[in-house]
């Protein structure tokens, strides 16, 4: 398996360089490197209590799987520290390329970009980059050191993804409950009530804020994509493995190895298409748009062509299915991309639609936000359909897999697209609070807008791809089941009780997680709220720029809060399949992974839109739409946003790591739930 040795070096290396060449920029004047200091200092403090609390669930879980196998503990830490990894890299370059974005922006706005997306590309590599060196220790230990037949080796390596996924669940989920809780207390206090802008330094939340973008937006969302990418991998080789699925020439080592050749071919297409990413002096938000997908159109075309040539050197023409299926997902990617963005940018028709509702006040924003969302989930759910029966048709279960590794194989440069609006963000706050030139905050205001953009576009993107994977970890999970009862899955009889009951429970799942996680922020937020609303009154100097305000309290409330909320609604998505096999069955599991499929692959698409659209109303009008700031339709559209944050940055993203962990929880614990089972119907029969 050298070849992902050729993609991990490749990745790591492109991003050791560029996260060289951001940290040689100008970070700025004294007061920019005080305020980055300042974020750089929040964010590694609520990383470092995440590990802590992280790190007793590892614990208490390695030994627990200690019991199953003696590797399987140890894929299972090495999934969850690569993860946590890859997102405190891409952090830590994130929160150092903020006051540099701000500082190339008074050069031309390219200059800003290209800080920015450098930064996003370090994310973006470190990434795919980690995931393959993961894949590439584990198949050398198990089968160049001990041997381990290759059929047997992806069902290991899925322990290192049930690590990978749990990490991400955790990242992902903390990190929104922190981001969104500073987000909400720094609107609804310091824009609405206050009427002081966006960023001010007056606005104790302000700092807590731009942590947070880098918690949740960066970390978190690294650590969400890692798990998918190595995932759809792992999936994809787990199915390649099995002997019945009508590839009988091509042994199974072959059968496993394309879709890590596919991600190598991947990493270096991606890091290809980075260097057309440019704009010319102070383009528009189009042309800069232009600019990033001139990158990912490109390196998908790159990859298109790369993974044909692949099957047909190493396979023979015969076999172009194979290289068909990874094309399907591919296509369906970009289509799912392109119309996240259309249901989510203010330079189409829904959300300029959506900007209009808030002439008449915050309701009638909050219904059409809702209808818009609910309405974009048409396309992406037609899509997800649509590539399901063209892979299958092309190459059975191990063509849905194959597809979910085409639609991440430009993880490379799709997350470089997204953890890119971050930066621009905290770059905007930075300009905003070190009182910079008018010219250099609407230069980061053009950036932040498009990050929004490709923020939402890349929601859409981890959570299509969840629902591919997702449904080649249940053919998976079907074929462990298939060996222990000798019995085809497919057999099973919908009208049956228990598969009912599993439908039903599964179906609930990802609403009650997303209930839970939406009270989290809901409770952080209104602790955010009374801590900014106690400074402003006890220290009335703030507001008259006479006093400073308190920003590590609200950093530390941010914290506490995300820690304290994260951990019930983490562990539904342990517990949920281990107890629903222990007193119903495993093939009452497999209904329950289905039922948490469709449900909660709808719902993360319509919270993740609706929230995207709301921010990027609020933005238009913000640009000069009906009144523009300070407006009653702009307080309208703010109230409106705030509702969309849980939406689009906790609970929406954070479904998609619920049902693919739950699937590889459900496949590691297989044999032991179909024990627990017999034993508790020997007990209660």
């Amino acid at each position: 398996m050298w070849v992902t040795w050729i993609g991990s070096v490749a990745a790591l290396g492109f991003a050791l360089i560029l996260a060289l060449a951001v940290l040689r920029k100008e970070p700025g004047n004294e007061r920019m490197k005080e305020l980055s200091r300042a974020v750089q200092e929040g964010a590694i403090a609520y990383l470092k209590q995440q590990y802590k609390v992280v790190t007793i669930f590892f614990v208490v879980l390695f030994a627990i799987l200690g019991v199953i196998s003696w590797g399987v503990p140890f894929a299972f830490i090495t999934g969850g520290f690569f993860s946590a990894l890859a997102g405190f890299i891409g952090m830590t370059v994130a929160t150092r390329a903020n006051a540099r974005t701000a500082w190339g922006a008074r050069e031309s706005l390219n200059a800003g970009l290209r800080v920015a997306f450098s930064s996003g590309t370090v994310m973006g590599m470190t990434v795919v980059g980690l995931g393959l060196l993961d894949i590439s220790i584990w198949w050398w230990l198990l089968y160049g050191v001990f041997d381990v037949a290759p059929e047997e080796i992806p069902p290991i390596m899925i322990t290192f993804g049930m690590g990978a996924s749990a990490m991400a669940l955790f990242a992902r989920l903390g990190g929104g409950i922190f981001t969104k809780a500073a987000d909400v207390g720094a609107d609804l206090v310091g824009k609405v009530e206050a009427g002081i802008p966006e960023d001010d330094p007056r606005n104790p939340a302000s700092i807590a804020d731009n942590v947070g973008d880098n918690v949740g937006d960066v970390a978190g969302m690294g650590a969400d994509l890692y798990e998918s990418y190595v995932g759809s991998i792992i999936a994809t080789m787990a199915l390649g493995a099995v002997a019945s699925l009508g590839l009988d020439s091509i042994t199974a080592l072959q059968a496993i190895q394309v879709p890590v050749s596919i991600a190598t071919i991947g990493v270096l297409c991606s890091i290809l298409g980075t260097f057309v990413v440019r704009a010319k002096g102070d383009a528009s938000q189009a042309v800069l748009l232009g600019a990033l997908r001139r990158g990912t159109y490109g390196s998908t075309a790159l990859i298109a062509i790369g993974s044909f040539l692949l099957v047909i050197l190493t396979l023979g023409s015969e076999f172009l299915g194979i290289w068909a299926a990874m094309i399907v997902g591919l296509i369906a990617g970009n289509i799912i991309g392109y119309f996240t963005e259309y249901y989510t940018s203010d330079h189409y028709k829904p959300t300029q639609l959506l900007s209009n509702e808030a002439l008449t006040g915050p309701a009638t924003t909050i219904i059409a936000g809702m209808s818009l969302g609910m309405l974009s989930t048409l396309i992406p759910v037609l899509t997800v359909i649509g590539a399901t029966l063209a892979a299958f048709f092309l190459s059975g279960l191990y063509g849905i897999g194959l597809s979910a590794v085409g639609m991440l194989s430009t993880l490379g440069i799709t997350l470089a697209t997204d953890a890119y609006g971050p930066v621009a963000d905290n770059a905007g706050g930075i300009a905003e609070m070190a009182k910079m030139e008018p010219h250099v905050r609407e230069r980061t205001d053009a950036l932040d807008s498009l990050g929004n953009t490709t923020a939402a576009t890349g929601k859409g993107f981890a959570i299509g791809s969840a629902a591919l994977t997702a449904l080649a970890l249940l053919a998976e999970y079907g074929n462990k089941i298939k060996e222990a009862f000798e019995q085809l899955v497919m057999n099973i009889n919908l009208l049956d009780p228990k598969i009912l009951i599993g439908l039903f429970l599964g179906a609930m799942l990802p609403f009650v997680f997303s209930s839970l996680s939406m009270r989290a922020v809901g409770r952080a937020a209104g602790d955010m709220v009374n801590e900014v609303r106690r400074q402003f009154r006890e220290k009335p100097g703030i507001l008259e720029g006479t006093e400073r305000p308190d920003y590590a309290g609200c950093v530390a409330i941010s914290t506490q809060g995300a820690q304290r909320e994260m951990v019930v609604p983490s562990l539904l998505a342990v517990i949920a399949p281990i107890l629903t096999g222990i007193i119903f069955g495993p093939f009452t599991v497999i209904a329950l992974l289905a039922g948490a499929l469709t449900s909660g692959f709808v719902l993360a698409i319509m919270m993740a839109n609706a929230g995207g659209a709301w921010d990027n109303a609020k933005k238009f009008i913000e640009g000069g739409a009906h009144g523009g700031k300070g407006s009653d339709a702009h307080k309208a559209a703010v109230v409106g946003d705030t509702v969309g944050d849980p939406f689009k940055d906790t609970s929406g993203p954070s479904i998609n790591i619920l049902l693919k962990l739950m699937s590889m929880v459900s496949i590691v614990f297989v044999t032991t739930v179909i024990a627990l089972n017999d034993l508790f119907i020997r007990i209660f029969s």
